[in-house]
C-alpha cells in the first residue's frame, strides 16, 4: 500500500513537472517567434535564458502557493466531522488527501526550482523551444508553398492534366448532373399529378 502511494506521487509530480516544462516551452517558443519573426533579431540562446529562468521560478512558486493553500485547508478540515457541503469544504476524513496534495506540490516546487538554477536544463528547454518554433514556421510555409503550387501556371502538368479533368467533366460529372436534374423533374411532375388528383 505504501508503495502505490508513492508510486502516485511520483506520477502526480512527474505529471505537474511536465505540464510546468510545456507551458514554458510553450511561452518561450512564442517570444521566439515574435522577436526573430516580428523584429527581425537571430536566434541567440543565451538571450532566452534568463526568461526560461523566471518562467519556472513562477511556475514554482505557483506551486508553493498551491502547498499553503492546501495546509490552510488541512487545518481548517482537522476535526470537522459534518457532512461537506462542497467540493472545497473539506473535512477531518480529507486530512490525509489534502497533507498528500500538499507534499506533491512542494516536490513539483523544489524541483522546478532545481531545474531553474541549472543551466544545462534551461540550455534544453530553450533549444526545445526555438525547435518547436522552427516547426511551426516550416508547416506555415509548406502549407503556403501547397497553396502557391496549386495555382494553373506553376504546375508543370497542368495542361496534360486538364485534357484528364475535361473528360471526366463531359463523361462522369454532366451525365450525372443531367440524371439527378430529370429526377427531380420527374419527382416534381407526380407530386403535381398528386395534388391535382380529386382524392388527394
Amino acid at each position: 500500500m505504501v508503495n502505490e502511494k508513492r508510486v502516485r506521487t511520483r506520477d502526480v509530480v512527474a505529471e505537474g513537472l511536465y505540464i510546468a516544462s510545456a507551458a514554458t516551452r510553450l511561452s518561450l517558443k512564442n517570444t521566439i517567434l515574435v522577436h526573430i519573426l516580428a523584429e527581425g533579431e537571430d536566434f541567440d540562446l543565451d538571450r532566452y535564458l534568463p526568461e526560461a529562468k523566471e518562467a519556472l521560478e513562477t511556475l514554482a512558486a505557483e506551486a508553493e502557493e498551491d502547498a499553503a493553500r492546501t495546509e490552510r485547508q488541512r487545518r481548517a478540515a482537522r476535526g470537522r466531522h459534518t457532512d461537506s457541503d462542497g467540493t472545497h469544504d473539506y473535512r477531518s476524513r480529507d486530512v490525509r488527501n489534502l497533507r498528500r496534495r500538499q507534499k506533491q506540490s512542494l516536490h513539483v516546487a523544489h524541483e522546478l526550482r532545481r531545474r531553474a538554477d541549472d543551466a544545462e536544463e534551461l540550455r534544453k528547454l530553450v533549444l526545445d523551444a526555438r525547435d518547436a518554433a522552427w516547426t511551426e514556421v516550416a508547416g506555415n510555409i509548406d502549407r503556403t508553398l501547397r497553396i502557391e503550387a496549386a495555382r494553373p501556371d506553376l504546375d508543370p502538368d497542368y495542361e496534360r492534366m486538364r485534357t484528364a479533368r475535361m473528360q471526366a467533366l463531359r463523361l462522369v460529372d454532366l451525365p450525372k448532373l443531367r440524371a439527378h436534374r430529370r429526377s427531380v423533374a420527374a419527382q416534381q411532375k407526380q407530386q403535381g399529378l398528386d395534388s391535382s388528383h380529386p382524392d388527394a
